[in-house]
């Protein structure tokens, strides 16, 4: 029998793609498909349903993470792929500390989506195999540590020096070197240009 399939994605001709995709396998059937995380979690309530399809950046009150915390907590046993063509290096470990089964960046396809699924659906945790390298300036994201990038989503959110070092539990001297550190890397000439260019680039969003 056909494994029923939710899509919650609001850009329309992605979601078409996927619908599209679906209704050309024998393996899945489309049970519904919405443009807003909320109201997939409401049908997935009171619907038996089998996989999910989730964007992460979703208008509505809550993002596809979030969603997908809430429906894990009232059926586990649902699979989730989660589908962004963001690189905000916090999805990825969000799914991952929630058990989300798949991860799938709509800009690398390293696999298409219908192989994604048979993959989740046959019970494997699937997720990009490599970072995904995004230029910023003369540097790409995986040059930077760790806590470069913490620092740098705090950056982005408007944040100072000090109010991101009370909020990481570092000095404020620390948060200091590693902007100037980003900045050396990147090129850039303030952490002005960092922040919007990062975030422009999709690389650290905050919610």
């Amino acid at each position: 029998m056909p494994k029923k399939v939710v899509i919650a994605e609001d850009f329309r001709i992605i979601r078409e793609v996927f619908e599209s995709a679906i209704n050309q396998s024998d393996a899945y059937t489309l049970d519904a498909s919405f443009p807003t995380a909320v109201q997939a979690v409401e049908y997935i309530e009171s619907h038996d349903i089998d996989l999910v399809l989730m964007d992460v950046l979703i208008p509505g009150s809550m993002d596809g993470i979030e969603a997908a915390t809430k429906i894990k907590s009232i059926k586990p046993e649902l699979k989730i792929i989660i589908v962004t063509s963001m690189p905000e290096l916090s999805y990825e470990k969000r799914a991952r500390s929630i058990g989300i089964e798949g991860f799938w960046q709509k800009e690398v396809q390293e696999q298409s989506i219908i192989q994604i699924m048979d993959r989740v659906m046959q019970g494997e945790i699937v997720y990009p195999s490599n970072p995904l390298k995004i230029p910023l300036g003369d540097t790409v994201s995986t040059e930077f540590t760790d806590r470069e990038i913490d620092i740098l989503r705090e950056l982005v959110a408007g944040l100072s020096n000090k109010e991101i070092a009370d909020k990481l539990n570092v000095e404020a001297s620390t948060v200091k070197m590693h902007i100037s550190n980003m900045l050396q890397k990147t090129g850039y000439k303030s952490r002005l240009e960092l922040a919007v260019k990062a975030r422009h680039n999709g690389l650290a969003i905050k919610d």
